[in-house]
């Protein structure tokens, strides 16, 4: 398959005043966030980007457009839009200070028993539950991976831009983490996760990456490019380095 990059959007006020904000309008990155979408772009700017994903929420679509703007202009893809990598749907959550749901009872079932929680309802906002909420967000990464493939072939490298908890979720899946073990996985703001999946297995090759140097993938790019098969098989006793994976 093709090689996902998984791009948490950048800070927003919401994120520095610890505001669940979900699904509201209007979210923006604040001037950190701007700053962070800037050096995403500059970090990516080498990884031969083919395809970038955004969630339809405000705050991904700049983060994403900071990506786009890493990569040369006559090799630039157009964004393109993905409602299933959208935010959760909080429903009566959205809005509201964590602090204050944090003594909800529902609180510890997300904590806990994730896989149990839907949202309660509201008239304004969806809800649902973050078993739906990982279902839908898996099928959209591994349907891009499968087109992006098809289009570029396996070594094409493509961006999905998401939110916090969505991203978790997919590298839970990744990972073979039952969903009630999600909260395990840390997914900060700017953040790049690379995921590479083949026909045995997805290979995890980085999580929460907040560095600021250059994403390189050019030997996995060039092993993918010239293996004769490419079987997911990993390397007994962790291999040399790299690619993460044996073909």
């Amino acid at each position: 398959m093709a090689i996902c990059l998984l791009v948490r959007h950048g800070r927003t006020s919401a994120n520095a005043t610890g505001t669940l904000a979900g699904w509201l309008p209007g979210v923006a990155l604040d001037a950190e966030g701007a700053a962070q979408a800037r050096r995403l772009g500059s970090r990516l700017a080498s990884t031969g980007v083919v395809a970038v994903v955004s969630s339809p929420l405000q705050r991904c679509r700049e983060t994403a457009d900071g990506v786009l703007h890493g990569i040369p202009e006559q090799d630039r893809p157009v964004l393109v839009i993905e409602e299933r990598l959208g935010e959760a749907r909080y429903g009566a959550w959205t809005g509201r200070p964590l602090s204050e749901l944090a003594e909800e009872p529902l609180w510890r079932e997300v904590q806990d028993r994730p896989s149990t929680v839907t949202f309660p309802s509201h008239p304004d906002f969806e809800h649902e539950g973050l078993a739906q909420m990982q279902a839908r967000a898996v099928a959209a990464v591994r349907e891009w991976d499968e087109r992006v493939e098809a289009e570029h072939g396996p070594a094409a490298v493509w961006v999905a831009v998401s939110h916090g908890d969505v991203l978790k979720a997919v590298l839970a899946d990744a990972l073979a983490m039952p969903l009630d073990e999600f909260q395990r996985v840390v997914v900060d703001p700017a953040s790049v996760s690379i995921v590479h999946r083949t026909p045995s297995r997805p290979f995890v090759l980085r999580t929460n990456d907040v560095g600021s140097d250059p994403v390189d993938l050019g030997a996995l790019r060039e092993r993918l490019r010239t293996a004769a098969e490419r079987s997911g098989d990993a390397e007994v006793g962790g291999g040399a380095g790299t690619t993460g994976f044996r073909t």
